[in-house]
């Protein structure tokens, strides 16, 4: 994996750090492509449930490099990441700010904690663009439509107060200790069954377009799944001998 992103496993999070600093992490072809694997691991790894994805505490991302983009550099794992994000969830933990591609990569994670007085926005319209890597889709499903239009016809950011009167934001914290609180948040749910975890997620996203009729016919596999799984019998069973579960994932 590149150097640009640096990954640390704490018991069952995987703690991912954009590791462009000098760039205020924007995204370039190398750590497009070392998100990417990041990712992969996260879901590919069954002694993993949940990760963290994080920047540094100058800031979680600028978005994407444009003297990179203007060198030809590919960012189709960049793009990959912004219409699939994990299959496990993830947790955007952001210090200072997370602008344009970096506000979108928060918004491909599941649930953001941020730093108080930090800044998210899409600038793009101010240099000639417009914000294509999910923020049109995303922000006014977790905005109210007002905001989301505001936010990308201004140009100009929100704070992380606002974002979580919102909801934007699930949780504040003090300066320089995102990770720390996005941390406690997802070991938190790491202490619940992995299986389960990650039905659980999939199926609020499946909740998006979906009518009723369509959502309970894609959630019956899920269920099946879940609900005859190995987790499934251990949950009860250590309820009713009042311990800890032991969570195989299977």
């Amino acid at each position: 994996m590149a150097d640009e992103v640096l990954t640390e496993v704490r018991g069952k999070v995987l703690l991912i750090k954009l590791n462009r600093p000098e760039a205020m992490n924007a995204f370039n072809q190398a750590q497009s492509d070392g998100l990417e694997a990041a990712v992969s691991r996260l879901n590919d790894d069954d002694d993993l449930t949940i990760g963290v994805l994080t920047g540094s505490e100058k800031a979680f991302s600028a978005g994407m490099d444009l003297k990179a983009f203007a060198k030809g550099e590919s960012m189709d794992a960049l793009g990959r990441f912004f219409r699939n994000g994990a299959e496990k969830p993830l947790i955007a933990a952001v210090e200072r700010f997370a602008l344009a591609g970096g506000l979108e990569a928060a918004l491909a994670c599941d649930l953001i904690v941020s730093a108080k007085g930090a800044r998210f926005g899409i600038p793009e319209v101010s240099v000639g663009l417009f914000a294509a890597g999910g923020a049109m889709l995303r922000l006014p499903q977790r905005l109210p439509y007002g905001v989301a239009m505001e936010m990308a016809l201004t140009a100009d950011p929100i704070s992380a107060e606002r974002a979580h009167e919102y909801g934007l934001v699930t949780r504040l914290a003090e300066p320089g200790q995102a990770v720390d609180v996005a941390m406690e948040l997802a070991g938190r749910i790491a202490k619940n069954a992995p299986l389960g975890v990650a039905a659980s997620k999939k199926m609020l996203a499946a909740t998006q377009g979906r009518t009723d009729e369509e959502f309970w016919e894609a959630q019956g596999p899920v269920m099946a799944k879940v609900w005859t799984s190995e987790d499934a019998k251990e949950g009860p069973a250590a309820f009713a001998q009042k311990r800890e579960p032991n969570w195989s994932g299977a």
